[in-house]
């Protein structure tokens, strides 16, 4: 059973900087693709970033340049660095991991709202960023 657990998130201003963790327990492996979500208040959940089992990278066009998602394999802990930080990425931020690799990133990247589940079978309860102007 894997276990997903997202700290970090807290309010900050428009140009600051958060860095998200997700801890993972249970049988999390390293060779896990994992990813991180988001939603926001009154919108649908979207991808921000996946990290793949071969450590290939995905971004959001919203993101692309302002976050970067990373891996610590031994601690079975993943990342969200965000920096340049705008009133809209205020969202809850959730992150997610399927084995035994990603079904589609280039796809999965894209997904939103109840698609978004399709591409992976664990998540955690999320951690709430909120960004004023």
């Amino acid at each position: 059973h894997v276990q997903l657990m997202e700290s970090g998130g807290t309010s900050t201003q428009a140009g600051g900087s958060l860095r998200l963790s997700c801890e993972g327990s249970g049988y999390l492996y390293a060779t896990y693709c994992m990813g991180w979500f988001r939603q926001a208040a009154g919108k649908e959940r979207e991808a921000v970033a996946i990290v793949d089992s071969d450590g290939r990278l995905f971004y959001a066009d919203s993101v692309k340049g302002r976050f970067t998602i990373s891996k610590d394999n031994a601690q079975r802990i993943l990342y969200l660095q965000m920096d340049s930080l705008k009133p809209e990425d205020t969202a809850m931020y959730v992150c997610a991991a399927q084995a035994p690799s990603c079904v589609d990133p280039m796809t999965a990247i894209q997904a939103r709202g109840r698609h978004t589940l399709r591409f992976f079978a664990h998540w955690g309860q999320g951690t709430q960023v909120t960004v004023s102007p």
